[in-house]
């Protein structure tokens, strides 16, 4: 299993990104995107289960950042709204073998290499 997360990049405060995480040798199931700043630790962002159904947001990225999916495409998305310069983080996307999703990294076997997103004040 391969991810392919893309779509980082510099922004001001207040701005919009959209973030893709791409599978390849396998169907993403559960899937989610974790972000982990400069000094800190990985903290789990989003995730969304299989089928869409399911979806989990942490209280800090709640009704600004939004998951989905195309499983026709085996793709993850984030559009991220609202930019804060606290959300300035290395963002991962992960997969796992289960048709839910999970808010701990170790429920995740596979890992993409990372976008960075950066927000200016």
């Amino acid at each position: 299993v391969q991810l392919q997360a893309s779509g980082g990049g510099l922004v001001q405060a207040g701005g919009s990104l959209r973030l893709s995480c791409a599978g390849s040798g396998w169907t993403l199931y559960g899937t989610g995107w974790f972000r982990q700043a400069p000094g800190k630790e990985r903290e789990f962002v989003a995730g969304i289960s299989r089928s869409g159904g399911s979806i989990d947001y942490a209280d800090s990225v709640k009704g600004r950042f939004t998951i989905s999916r195309d499983n026709a495409k085996n793709a993850v998305y984030l559009q991220m709204n609202s930019l804060k310069p606290e959300d300035t983080a290395v963002y991962y996307c992960a997969t796992n073998l289960r048709l839910d999703s999970t808010t701990s990294a170790e429920g995740y076997a596979y890992w993409g290499q990372g976008t960075l997103v950066t927000v200016s004040s």
